[in-house]
């Protein structure tokens, strides 16, 4: 999600970062026990009352989560592996978890592909009608999230449906494990599947809880969800190649 034209600063304010950490150590002290106390990043102190000084200043940028300096819109996010939650990076702190065990198992970066997947059928994973994610954990499972108005509910996928729509379905089984999902979309007609970044269908569930109103969500819910859909679609093309 970050352009190309970020990379002719990295080296600087990956420096700048490195010196900012060294005389910031209860900040680097509050991430490494985030995830050993059961605690998100921002309960830090230094991060909290950094985040809460912004509000007062009336800021509405995000916050890095790791270093408290402002993340540009189109920023990047960290998957906390202990409580499956999205973090807010700025461009100078996704650089240092670019590689494979650099999160040394507490976070991962959230790729930023996305990709629409040709003739997959949503009933052959239980998705009859609505909203629905999967996500593939290490172990094997595959854990099915629907979104709805408390939340994202979830189940564990048949492993043998799963392998069945892996092999009938093109580009399925690059699914990575913990941050990418098979978003399907069966609202209103439509019969679509994506591979998307995890943190994209927190978005979704967020889109779900914040509009729906009485017992069939009312009108602006579907088309929030049409507008997220749209999007992609326009910005990603309907198929690859085309």
């Amino acid at each position: 999600m970050i352009g190309s034209g970020e990379e002719g600063r990295a080296v600087e304010t990956s420096g700048e970062r490195e010196r900012a950490v060294q005389a910031s150590g209860e900040e680097r002290r509050a991430v490494g026990a985030a995830g050993a106390e059961g605690h998100a990043v921002e309960g830090s102190g230094a991060l909290r009352r950094a985040i809460h000084r912004a509000a007062a200043d009336g800021r509405s940028e995000d916050l890095c989560e790791l270093c408290a300096r402002p993340a540009p819109p189109d920023h990047r996010h960290l998957l906390d592996l202990r409580t499956q939650e999205p973090r807010c990076v700025c461009y100078a702190c996704s650089v240092l978890f670019q590689h494979d065990g650099a999160g040394q198992g507490h976070y991962r970066l959230i790729p930023d592909r996305r990709v629409r997947l040709r003739a997959f059928s949503p009933a052959s994973v239980g998705v009859p009608v609505g909203l629905a994610f999967f996500v593939r954990r290490p172990d094997g499972r595959v854990l099915a999230h629907y979104p709805s108005p408390a939340g994202a509910t979830r189940w564990e996928v048949d492993p043998e449906t799963w392998e069945a729509a892996v092999r009938d379905t093109d580009g399925l089984s690059d699914l990575t494990t913990d941050v990418e999902a098979l978003l399907v979309n069966t609202v209103r007609g439509r019969s679509e599947a994506w591979i998307v970044p995890i943190d994209d269908c927190h978005r979704l569930v967020a889109i779900v809880r914040r509009h729906w109103r009485g017992m069939s969500g009312g009108e602006v819910v579907w088309t929030e969800i049409e507008r997220f859909f749209d999007e992609l679609r326009r910005r990603h093309g309907p198929y690859p190649g085309r």
